[in-house]
């Protein structure tokens, strides 16, 4: 049996019924045993049925690793490796959050074969595995991002607040953007990290690297996007990049999301945003930090926020971790470790002063911490704070920015809340252009990764822009696949044009 056919339940209970001959070494074949694809496995790695036929023939393989560390002890040289290039797709995309799935779903809906992969064990990035519940800026944004917010309200999964932001139920969306991908045909793989891209001498990215269970695994495409919100597939290609703040460095602090249940709606809607104003009952976010104080605790972040994503289901954002850079993996650990510590002890402080508190208890922390800001990757063009200033509108216009500017506290020591606005800004396009690798070919961006500086980062960061940002780059980057094309030498017009077939629901899916 292949295993192509294999149940993954028959899977498992044969390898469970075969442990003994895998201690013995029978069952194993041998480093010159043929497999299906060609491909010759070392003698570890391939395990067969009772009639002597491959049951797991991935083109991954965990090759054992080799190497030696340097005289000084100071490094380790690893040894050359073969990785087996596990398929050849049209349009690949690296990450799975809002951007990323809009930039699947409408390169898939454009008629490329697109596929997906993603760190996490869910698609949703933030809204899901980051748990932040609360989608910004997406009320102006047709196609992609209309399609989620009717479905959310279609399936109960959904809250509007009164200034227009969106609260969703983590779990449904999962299910819901699943839904949505598979349909369209997306080839998607969770668990599965990027950690090389390599360029061809036209200095266009062919192929990049990705560890997981299935071992160090290379994908081939015609276009590749980055949607890892820390722009790390365009880093490890060599594409140029600013990062923090000019002049500092500093960068904005990550958040750890908590989902909360044990309370009532009525019982603390002075806390909640989008329900103390319309009951006029006060700011909710001072009224919040004060009942903290009240209970003897001085919350990280000095605006500290609660949802209601339905009644008996909150989410709260209380915790700022400052000083953290989200492309070092112990700064987020340490991150992580400390904000996590904190809010369990933001709600036993107020659990402990009973009422309406009595009963409260944390449902779920984010399964990661929420990053602000990482790499901004150089494009085609560069969106500035003058364009905020000015409310600069665009000929190749992929995304429509109302939300302002919004700068979380770099320095605790000013403020821990969000920081003076250096001016009023005004509502202004994203333009294609910014989507585009400036350094790199057959690259783009979308998401809070794209071409921009500090303050106007602060404002396009929002996932509704995200999702827009996603839906033009997929459609983009798969006109470019099918017409043999660079992203940047595709005419504006053909994306156009195609934006509004998708939009319309009249995409007519283009035969290979």
């Amino acid at each position: 049996m292949s295993n192509k056919n294999m149940d993954r339940r028959k899977f498992g209970k044969y390898l469970a019924g075969s442990t003994a001959g895998l201690m013995t070494g029978a069952n194993i074949a041998s480093a010159k045993d043929p497999v299906a694809d060609g491909i010759t496995r070392p003698s570890n790695t391939m395990l067969l049925d009772g009639g002597g036929q491959s049951v797991w023939n991935s083109t991954a393989q965990h090759v054992r690793t080799n190497g030696w560390i340097s005289p000084d002890g100071k490094v380790f040289h690893e040894a050359a490796r073969n990785i087996p290039i596990v398929e050849e797709d049209e349009v690949i995309v690296c990450g799975g959050g809002p951007a990323g799935v809009a930039a699947a779903l409408a390169s898939a809906r454009s008629g490329a074969k697109t596929r997906l992969l993603e760190v996490n064990g869910c698609v949703g990035g933030v809204w899901t595995a980051g748990a932040l519940t609360l989608i910004i800026d997406a009320q102006n944004k047709p196609g992609i991002m209309r399609e989620i917010l009717n479905q959310l309200e279609e399936r109960n999964a959904s809250n509007t607040l009164p200034n227009g932001s969106v609260a969703f139920d983590t779990e449904k969306t999962k299910l819901l953007l699943e839904d949505l991908l598979l349909e369209a045909g997306v080839k998607i793989q969770l668990h599965t990290r990027v950690v090389g891209a390599v360029t061809d001498i036209n200095n266009r990215l062919s192929v990049i690297v990705t560890e997981s269970k299935s071992g160090r695994q290379a994908w081939r495409a015609k276009s590749f996007i980055d949607c890892s919100g820390d722009g790390d597939l365009a880093a490890q290609a060599g594409c140029g990049y600013e990062f923090g703040q000019p002049g500092t460095g500093l960068t904005q602090p990550m958040s750890l999301m908590v989902l909360l249940t044990g309370v009532t709606t009525d019982g603390i809607a002075q806390f909640i945003r989008g329900d103390a104003e319309p009951r006029k009952l006060g700011n909710p976010k001072k009224n919040l930090l004060a009942e903290f104080k009240r209970a003897g605790v001085d919350p990280s972040y000095g605006g500290p926020t609660i949802f209601r994503v339905r009644d008996g289901l909150y989410a709260m954002m209380a915790n700022h971790e400052y000083g953290t850079l989200s492309i070092d993996a112990a700064h987020v650990t340490d991150a992580t470790l400390q904000a996590r510590r904190e809010v369990h002890k933001l709600v036993n402080s107020l659990r402990k002063l009973g009422g309406p508190w009595t009963n409260l208890e944390i449902v779920a922390t984010g399964e990661h911490i929420g990053t602000r800001e990482g790499r901004r990757i150089r494009g085609r063009y560069h969106v500035t704070s003058e364009d905020l200033k000015n409310g600069t509108r665009f000929d190749d216009a992929i995304c429509h920015v109302r939300f302002g500017i919004d700068v979380h506290s770099t320095n605790p020591d000013k403020t821990k809340a969000i920081e003076k606005k250096p001016f009023k800004s005004k509502p202004y396009d994203i333009p294609l252009r910014a989507l585009i690798a400036r350094d790199v070919s057959g690259l783009m961006m979308a998401g809070r990764c794209i071409s921009g500086d500090f303050i106007a980062h602060s404002s396009y960061r929002v996932t509704g822009n995200a999702v827009a940002m996603g839906e033009a780059a997929g459609v983009a980057s798969a006109i470019a696949a099918k017409t043999e094309k660079l992203p940047h030498e595709v005419p504006f017009s053909s994306v156009s044009k195609q934006l509004d077939q998708i939009r319309s629901g009249m995409t007519q899916q283009v035969k290979s």
